[in-house]
Formats: C-alpha cells, structure tokens, sequence
C-alpha cells in the first residue's frame, strides 16, 4: 500500500522493532546451543573416560597374569586389539584402529616394553612422559605426527611398570562438528523465521496505526465527517482509533456550532449593513454637493466594515481551523494577471509600476474565492502603503511541488515595531489606517489550503513577501505527460 506516510522498509519502525527483536532472541537461542554443546561435549568425555578406564583395568589384569615369557607381547597385542572394537564414537567406514587407538607399556625405569599402535612409539612415550598423567584421571596428550590429541589412560602394574591405553580424540570432534554445524544450521534458521514472524506482525500493527495517522492527517483539511478506520480485533490499536473517533465526533460538533455561530453572527450583522446601505444608495441619487459626498463616504465606511467583518470571521475560522474550503484547480499565473489588470488603474494613478514575472502556469487545489481575496490584500497592501513612484515585482516560480508567489517592493519597508507579529490580527505599522486584518487573512488563507507565508524587508530597501502553497500534484503529473507527448 502506498502512502504518503509509509516509510521504506529499511527505515520503519517495524524494522527497528525486528532487529532489537531477533537480535535478543539470536543471543538467548545462542547461549542457550552454546550451554547444550558443551553438554554434550563433556557427556561424549565422559563416555570415552569411562571406557578407557575400565578398558585398561582390562588390560592391567591381562598384563598382570600373562606370564612374562616369549608369548607374552603376542597375548597383550591381541588382547589390545579385542578392545579397540568397542571404540566409542568411531566412524564405522574406518578400517585400522591402530589409526585411533594406541597401547603402551613402560618399565619402572621408563624404557618401552611394548608398543601396538602406528606411529613412533619413541614419539608417544616421550609426550605421555611430558604430560605427567595422573593414573585415575585420563588426559589429553598431543603426539608428533597426529593432527587431533589422544585421550590417555593409565595404571600401574606390580612389577613398577605402567601401561597406558591412548584413544583419538577424532571421532568425538567429528561428532562435535556436526553437531556445531547442524545448530548453527538450526540457529540461523529460527533467527531468519524469528525476524520474519516479528516483522510481519509488527509491520501488520504498525500499519493499523499509519492508517490512523493518514485518515487524521487529512480530517480538517479536507473532510471534518472522515473518521479512522477502526479494526474488528479488540486491541489497543482498535481502542486508539475508537478514542481518536469520539475525540472527532466531539471536534465536529464544536465546528459545527462555531459555524453555526459565525454564519448566524454574520447574517444578523450584514443584514442592517445591507439595508443601511441599500437606504444611502437610494438617498445618492436626491442628495446634492456635500450631503452626496457624505453619502458616497458613508457608503466606503460600510464596505470597509463588511470586509472587516469578513475577514475577521474568516481569520477566526482559520485560527480554529475551521475555514470552509471549496477546493477546484487554480491557475495562478492566469489569476495574478486578472489580478494586475484589475488592480493597474488604480496604481497608475499613484504613481506605481507593476511588473510580473512568471514561469508559466501554475495550478494549485484551492478555494478560487479566498485565494483572489487573499491576492487582492497583497496588492491593497502595496496600494495603501507604498508611495508614489515606487515599483512593485510580483514573480510566480515552482520548486520541489511548490508554487511560489513572491512579492517585493522598493518602498520603506515593514515597520521593525510589529514585525515580530506581522501575521497577526490587529497588528499594523503607525502610519497604517488599516484594521491590522490584511497579513492575517492572507497568513489565514495560506494556512489552510497547507501553505506558509514569510516576510523580510529587503537589503536595498523595500518588503518582501513570500506565499508558498502546495502545487496541484494531479496536474503536475498531467503536464509531465503531456510534454513528454509532445517531445515523441
């Protein structure tokens, strides 16, 4: 689902979530196989300890009454090799044991008496020798020429000899290999699947909560009645968006009685105001010299109370944003030059010149009837404000899915008194005989169609004022195409 909320992947809060996520549950299930294959690792020691004691015990009594005569080497050889059978662990497809499995005896005075095994028995001697092993504990011993240890058990005999019966320590790492192997196979396995579970839960939540921030991303904007969609499943996300609602559903009463109260406060004012003026209109036409004048004045004063009263409602409704918007497509080029040929008499006779600069057309979703008010202010600003013979530059310019509309004087400039608070009701320069309401609407009116609006006396001298709104994306899209069929 595409949004304009929704985050890539790799920077979502459900990734975020995911990573923290397995990346715990990989280190519990990896301490967890780490303690299991040393476990396992000391119950395979164990086993192999416990045959070679109780296999060189064997050996022992068979060395003890063999008698020591020419057969004695060949008796305690097979002996030895009877025992190798029962190796623990071993690879069934090995053929020698002698490859895995040694049998040495020493003299009281450390010279060999017998060997059976492969290797040098010089070489084994010497590192058994140098392992000092205990007779009741087996050790590991490392003989020249063998890639893996020798497990080493060993018994004194009554004659001042020693035997010593020495296991390869290869198939229990073969064993142990495997094994680490098929767990790391097993971990990464339940990582990838514990990550994916986590995300996709956690992505599927987390969507239910975008959905609620796009649905009331939009309501005051575009439809105060639209309300966040609510899940069947009884959670907390479910409870937000039932609250969220009935937060709305209390909004929406409020706006409407703010309505309510703007549309009947209006009415009850513009009705006298119409009729007074409808009276003084009639009274022109039989009034002579001054009282005509008094007349014509009185009439001005009229218009400017119902555009003060106008405005000043539409401000209030936009502070609250409650301003009702009738939003069509808007071309701003095409409008500013209306606007110009309107307004150029008038500044003709002051003495102003009015130069546009535009980049083409430029349509913007907005109420057509504010948005030529809040222009109409701008150019009454620079008409009541500026003196004569100055020169007013209004450009017209997009960037990045903004309209811009700038307008810049060379007069004298915003009065640094209220500068800090241009943009807000009743705040006007002293030589201003203004209601302080023009910025405001115009700040009021940017605001709710999701613009902004800066202001800045320029280097030279002179003011500028910036209007940024958001271009119409739809005709964007649509001009793109069109171009591009026009360039094939």
């Amino acid at each position: 689902m595409s949004s304009k909320t929704a985050k890539p992947p790799l920077r979502s809060a459900a990734w975020r979530i995911s990573l923290w996520a397995t990346f715990a549950f990989a280190c519990g299930t990896l301490v967890f196989f780490v303690f299991l294959q040393n476990f396992v690792a000391s119950d395979i020691q164990r086993r192999t300890d416990a045959w070679l004691s109780g296999e060189i015990e064997t050996l022992g009594d068979v060395a003890e009454h063999t008698p020591k005569n020419a057969l004695y080497s060949r008796v305690v050889s097979e002996v030895a090799e009877l025992a190798t059978r029962e190796i623990p662990n071993r690879t069934p497809s090995e053929g020698n044991f002698n490859d895995s499995v040694f049998f040495l005896q020493a003299g009281q005075d450390g010279t060999l008496k017998l060997w059976v095994g492969i290797g040098s028995a010089n070489a084994a001697l010497n590192a058994i020798r140098a392992a000092h092993i205990v007779s009741d504990h087996p050790s590991d011993v490392r003989i020249p020429g063998f890639s893996v240890p020798f497990r080493v058990a060993s018994i004194p005999m009554e004659d001042g000899s020693r035997i010593y019966l020495g296991l390869s320590e290869r198939d229990d790492l073969r064993v142990l290999r495997s094994l680490r192997f098929r767990f790391f196979l097993l971990w990464l396995l339940l990582v990838l699947l514990g990550f994916g579970m986590v995300f996709f839960s956690t992505r599927r939540m987390l969507s239910h909560v975008r959905n609620i921030t796009e649905a009331a991303s939009t309501i005051g904007h575009s439809d105060l009645t639209a309300r966040v969609p609510v899940t069947h499943r009884r959670d907390e996300v479910s409870q937000l968006a039932i609250t969220l609602n009935n937060m709305l559903d209390r909004i929406e009463r409020s706006m409407h009685q703010l309505h309510t109260i703007t549309d009947s406060l209006a009415h009850d004012l513009r009705s006298p105001l119409t009729a007074i003026r409808g009276k003084l209109e009639s009274s022109l036409s039989a009034a002579d010299g001054e009282g005509a004048e008094a007349v014509v004045s009185a009439i001005d004063e009229l218009d400017r109370l119902t555009d003060f009263l106008n405005k000043s409602l539409d401000v209030a409704e936009s502070k609250a944003d409650a301003l009702r918007l009738t939003r069509s497509e808007v071309d701003l080029d095409e409008l500013l030059r209306v606007m110009i040929d309107l307004y150029e008499p008038s500044m003709s006779e002051k003495g102003l010149k009015v130069a546009l600069r535009s980049s083409g057309p430029l349509r913007v979703l907005a109420d057509p009837a504010l948005i030529h008010r809040m222009i109409a202010n701008l150019l009454d600003n620079e008409l009541k404000h500026l003196p004569s013979t100055s020169s007013i530059t209004i450009e017209l310019s997009s960037a990045d899915e903004i309209a811009s509309l700038a307008v810049e004087d060379n007069g004298p400039g915003l009065d640094p008194e209220v500068f800090e608070h241009l943009f807000e009701r009743r705040v006007k320069g002293r030589e201003s005989d203004g209601h302080g309401l023009g910025l405001a609407f115009v700040d009021a009116v940017t605001r709710a169609h999701g613009g902004a609006v800066t202001a800045a006396n320029r280097d030279g001298g002179g003011a500028r004022i910036v209007v940024l709104l958001p271009l119409h994306v739809q005709a964007r899209i649509g001009s793109v195409s069109l171009n591009a069929a026009a360039r094939s």
